[in-house]
This record gives C-alpha cells, sequence and structure tokens, in this order.
C-alpha cells in the first residue's frame, strides 16, 4: 500500500471513529437518562415532566462528555512529548554520554533522515522493563517517540531500529493524530464513571446526621450508581473503539518497518523477545486504557477487546515458518539469563560506520521516473537508511553538537538560509540584526563560514537535526524564530528556490510544533481550483532549472501535460518571483492524495526534463514534497 492510498484509508478512519464515538455517546446518555428518571420516579410523573427531565438529563450528560473530551484534547495540544511525559517519559539529552541512550538517539535519527521528516524528541520511560514504545503527536513537527527502558537494555540495535521503523511508520501515514484525537475521546467517554463514583460517595458518606436519617429520598447513590454503570459502557466501547482502530494497523506498521529495513529479523526478533521475557511489553501506567492503541506491543495481558493482534501472529506474518512453541524455549533460556543489547550488538560486531556508504558527488545526475519518485513518498528503504548513516558521519562532530543545542541551533538554521549572493546576504543580515542584535549576526555569520561548501545532500538533513532544539524553546522564543524566517526570505526577493523552500518548510514545521495546525486554513481542494497555483509552482521550477527560455517552456508543458491534460496554459513569470508560492502552498497542500501524487510526477518531470536530475535538484524535490505533506526519502537508487 503506497502512502497515498494510506492516506485515503486514514481520512476513513477517521470518520469511522467519529462515527463509534457518536453511537457510544447517545448509547451512554440513553442509560443515564432512564437511570436518573428511575432514581427520582420520573416514571411516574406527567409526560411533560418526564420529558423534560430527559431532555435536560441528556443535555448534561452530551455536555459534560463533550466538555471532558475537549479538556483533555487541549491539554493535549503541547504535541507528543505531553503525552511522553504524562507517562513519566524523560527527555533524551543532547549530550548524553549513555551508550544504550546514544544509540538511541542516533537510530532515530537515521530514520527521521531516511524517511524526509524532522527529528522527533526522544523519550525513556525509565521505571518500564518491558518491551515497548509509541510514537504521539498531531503531526510530524510536533512528534514525539518515546521507548521503555526494557527496550533499551533488552533489544540489540537491529531490533530496535525495527521498532523505530514501525513507529515512524505511525508518523508518516497519519496514524498518530487519530493516535491522539482518541486519548481525548476516550477520557470523555470515561468520565462519567469518575462522576459516577463521586456522587455515590458523597450519597453515602456526604451530608451528615441529616442524609442518613433520609437515605430512603436520597438519589444520589442511586444516580452515582448509574453513572459507574453508564461509566463501564464507555470502558466497553472505548476497548471496542481502541481494538476497531488500531488492531489492523499493528499489521501494516510491521510490513512498513520491514519494507523501511529490508529485514525482518530485526523487528521479528523484538516481538520474540516480547513473547519469551517475563515482563513483555506490559506497562505499570494507571493510564493504560488511555493509551494502549498507540503502543507497539500490548500493554496488558490479553483481554477481549485487545488492542493489538495475537503476538504469534504478527510473528507469523514477518516469519511464516515460525512456531510459537519457540517463545516457550526463548523464556526458558532467557529466564536464565536476560538479554543484552548491547551485547548481543557486540557479538554481531555491529557498526554504523560500516554500515553506510559515500555520498555521490556533487555534480552526479540520477536517471528518474516521475511516478517512481511519487511510489518512494513516505516508503523509506535500506538504501535511504544507509545514505542516512553516511549524512550522519559527514557532520563534523562540532557541528551536529551545535545543531542539538537550543542555544546554537538557531544560528545554524540562519546560516543556512544565508544567501550566497553578497548583497542578498547584506540584506538578511540588516534584517537579523535589527531583530537579534550583533550577537546573532555575529553567531550567523560564523555558521555560514562552517556550512560554506556544504555537501548538497547535506543541507535539508541539518534543518531536520536542528528542529528538536528549536521545538524546545518557549512558544514566544519560537514565534520569534518564525518572525526571523520570514524575515530573511523576504529580505531581498533574489534567493534561489531551495533557498525559498527551506525557509518555508522550517517556518511551517516551527508553526505546526507551534499552533498544531498549517500556517493556513486546512482545506480541500481540487485540481480544478488550483490551476493558477499548479502553474505558478511549475513556472518558477522550469525558470529555475533551465538555461534557456525554450528549454524552461518546454520543461513547464511536459509538467503540465502531466497534471492538466487537455488544459493549456500558457507559462508566465510570476509577478513576484518565487514569493508568488506563498499563496499557491495553501491551496496545493489541501489537494487529494491521488491529486498530490500526480502534482509531484509532475513537479519531479520539470525538474528532470531530460530524466535525471542532480542532487540538489534531488533536494528542492525532496523539500517541495515536504511542503505538500508528503515526506520523500533521499533518492538513492536508479528506478527501473
Amino acid at each position: 500500500m503506497d502512502f497515498f492510498e494510506r492516506q485515503r484509508q486514514v481520512k476513513r478512519m477517521s470518520f469511522r471513529l467519529v462515527l463509534l464515538y457518536v453511537l457510544a455517546v447517545l448509547a451512554i446518555v440513553a442509560v443515564v437518562c432512564l437511570a436518573v428518571a428511575w432514581a427520582l420516579g420520573a416514571f411516574e410523573a406527567p409526560a411533560a415532566e418526564l420529558a423534560w427531565l430527559m431532555f435536560w438529563t441528556a443535555v448534561l450528560t452530551g455536555g459534560a462528555i463533550l466538555l471532558a473530551s475537549l479538556f483533555r484534547t487541549i491539554g493535549l495540544r503541547a504535541g507528543g512529548g505531553k503525552v511522553a511525559r504524562d507517562l513519566g517519559g524523560v527527555l533524551v539529552p543532547e549530550d548524553t554520554t549513555d551508550l544504550r541512550l546514544r544509540r538511541l538517539r542516533n537510530v532515530v535519527e537515521e530514520v527521521a533522515l531516511a524517511s524526509g521528516v524532522p527529528v522527533p524528541e526522544v523519550y525513556v520511560l525509565e521505571d518500564e522493563p518491558g518491551i515497548n514504545a509509541f510514537a504521539a503527536g498531531w503531526s510530524p513537527a510536533d512528534a514525539a517517540i518515546a521507548v521503555t527502558r526494557g527496550a533499551l537494555d533488552r533489544l540489540n540495535r537491529d531490533e530496535l531500529q525495527g521498532v523505530i521503523a514501525h513507529e515512524f511508520s505511525h508518523v508518516l501515514n497519519g496514524d498518530m493524530r487519530i493516535n491522539i484525537r482518541l486519548i481525548g475521546l476516550l477520557f470523555g467517554i470515561l468520565f462519567l464513571a469518575i462522576v459516577g463514583r463521586t456522587f455515590l460517595y458523597a450519597g453515602a458518606f456526604g451530608g451528615g446526621r441529616d442524609r442518613r436519617d433520609n437515605q430512603g429520598s436520597n438519589p444520589l447513590p442511586l444516580i452515582g450508581i448509574a453513572l459507574i454503570v453508564a461509566g463501564s459502557i464507555g470502558v466497553f466501547a472505548g476497548r471496542l473503539i481502541q481494538a476497531s482502530v488500531s488492531r489492523q494497523r499493528e499489521y501494516l506498521a510491521d510490513a512498513s518497518a520491514v519494507q523501511f529495513t529490508r529485514q525482518t529479523s530485526g523487528i521479528a526478533g523484538a516481538l520474540k523477545k516480547i513473547g519469551g521475557l517475563e515482563t513483555g511489553s506490559r506497562l505499570s501506567t494507571p493510564k493504560i486504557d488511555e493509551v494502549g492503541h498507540m503502543l507497539f506491543g500490548e500493554a496488558r495481558l490479553r483481554s477481549l477487546f485487545a488492542t493489538h493482534p495475537p503476538l504469534a501472529d504478527r510473528i507469523r506474518a514477518l516469519e511464516p515458518g515460525f512456531d510459537p512453541a519457540q517463545l516457550d524455549v526463548l523464556a526458558r533460556r532467557w529466564r536464565a539469563a536476560p538479554p543484552s543489547g548491547l551485547v548481543e550488538d557486540a557479538a554481531m560486531g555491529l557498526s554504523p560506520a560500516e554500515q553506510g556508504g559515500q555520498l555521490p558527488d556533487q555534480d552526479t545526475r540520477m536517471a528518474v521516473r516521475p511516478d517512481a519518485v511519487a511510489a518512494s513518498v513516505g516508503a523509506p528503504q535500506q538504501p535511504a537508511y544507509q545514505r542516512a548513516e553516511s549524512i550522519l558521519e559527514r557532520f563534523p562532530p562540532e557541528i551536529l553538537a551545535r545543531a542539538r543545542r537550543g542555544d546554537t541551533a538557531p544560528s545554524l538554521v540562519f546560516g543556512l538560509l544565508l544567501s550566497e549572493q553578497p548583497e542578498v546576504a547584506d540584506s538578511q543580515l540588516a534584517a537579523l540584526r535589527e531583530r537579534h542584535g550583533e550577537a546573532a549576526v555575529a553567531d550567523t555569520v560564523a555558521a555560514a563560514g562552517w556550512l560554506t561548501g556544504l555537501h548538497p545532500l547535506l543541507r535539508l538533513p541539518l534543518a531536520q537535526l536542528c528542529f528538536p532544539a528549536l521545538r524546545a524553546h518557549p512558544a514566544a522564543t519560537r514565534q520569534d524564530l518564525l518572525g526571523t524566517i520570514d524575515a530573511l526570505t523576504r529580505a531581498d526577493g533574489r534567493v534561489s528556490v531551495f533557498e525559498y523552500a527551506l525557509s518555508r518548510l522550517l517556518h511551517r514545521d516551527l508553526y505546526e510544533a507551534t499552533y498544531d495546525t498549517p500556517p493556513w486554513p486546512v482545506r480541500t481542494h481540487s485540481l480544478a481550483t488550483c490551476r493558477n497555483a499548479i502553474a505558478s509552482l511549475l513556472a518558477v521550477l522550469a525558470r529555475a532549472g533551465h538555461p534557456d527560455e525554450a528549454s524552461a517552456d518546454r520543461a513547464y508543458h511536459v509538467g503540465l501535460a502531466m497534471i492538466l491534460p487537455g488544459q493549456p496554459m500558457p507559462m508566465t513569470a510570476p509577478q513576484h518571483g518565487v514569493l508568488a508560492l506563498d499563496a499557491a502552498w495553501p491551496l496545493l497542500d489541501g489537494l487529494a492524495p491521488q491529486d498530490k501524487s500526480l502534482l509531484i510526477q509532475a513537479v519531479v518531470a520539470v525538474i528532470s526534463e531530460d530524466g535525471t536530475m542532480t542532487v540538489t535538484e534531488q533536494e528542492l524535490t525532496r523539500t517541495i514534497c515536504g511542503m505538500l505533506h508528503c515526506p520523500l526519502p533521499p533518492l538513492t537508487t536508479l528506478p527501473a
């Protein structure tokens, strides 16, 4: 299943989630209405009074559920890190010397670079000995990855990579947004049980002697019991919703992890360790009911409405010849000597330096096919992981250290955006001086000096590596960074398409991390309503990538015929050059998934009119795809 088909499935799943939630709320409201009427003896009252009581009971009950859901959802607006911290997660420091934590951070960075998404925050659940993990967030821009201490201690590098790749499939496919929305909805459904216990306690123990003497006329205990029963229905409905939403996605995520890493031993080995170790994947947190659907493994002993498929079935889907009896053999072996991930790494001789490859020369041209590029969106494979490892190796240690620190990452980003044209750079530095002072200018000039001659394949990854440090700043500081990025972009219109696209991508990701929504209205658009925006994008790319008017016009029309066949539109230079695309992104990002696939194919056709791409053109393509929320892995192979 490709990325765009998965996006369509996610939309259908969101609709099903809302439908199930509405049905559950209606059932709970009906139970509460009947129980309150019975507790108050209203069935013997006139029909008008009964109807009035039922109406207000339904309004108050439904309102309480909706407000509780809204309250919990708003509380999660801080992003995936909020979920991780609520479960006891501890942020992995950028300068950690712990070998397990460094291995975890390296694996997460490699998978993020290979996937074409910002590097997420990384957390460890220190008090959880079971093997488990989850990804949380509203979008890749505010995502967090969390793993348990058991996963760090027991999994070797291949197994850890398989688990992280599984979680990244949830990031890429939009499952995270459903997961975090489901937390809010379930809280509202479960809220009535909490209120019911309060009513029961108040009715049974509150009120002093008068209440005891008049207990027969006290309806609070009966109402409390009714609310607890309704809450139990909510628990039942919540588990049913979790199971219906989650189980099939776990099979898909397992398969995606294999597709990403090109080996089954990693994720299958992690699942076997869950089955063979006494701690399994269990968690001790009291919030299991809220988060069980978003975990890598089942958080509790198996139940009727399990959020995950049976462990043996998941392993058998990866290794068809697997015999569940093997888990008993492993359990006996590990009972005496539990596995150690680092020891297994040493025994296998795993070394990222040996796995990575060399980056291509800057003038290397790669043969591409538009449909093959579109098919690779959201589907990183082993060559992309090897490229990510090579990229991390190419960065000097001091640049990596600065990219991971909140006080130095901004100057690196500003240095990335600084134009190579002196007059443009002077305008940008003047804007930077006005906003942040002379010290920021000096730091940016120094950073630009370090980045001089930076391989084109390292520019976008460096921005990805800087992102967690930028996102960690308070909201007000992030707002200042957004303004600075805008100022650097608009200091002079004569910036390259790549510099413009990179600045807009950084701006959009920071905006989404701050406000949980893109910096434009989220609306659905058709190709017909986007004709002018499509033409503007293709015209900008054609003029930027081809030396003469004739070849630019030819490339433009090749791309136009691919996405808007039979709709001739002459190529005209946008009035404001590359800045004209600011008006295009809200329209293009609102295209349906299949239309986005066509647009990416058209973009590739324009950029590679001769059927090949330079390294710089590859990164421009990846940046454009990022603006469309279509993460494109590094292009490392020659599509056949």
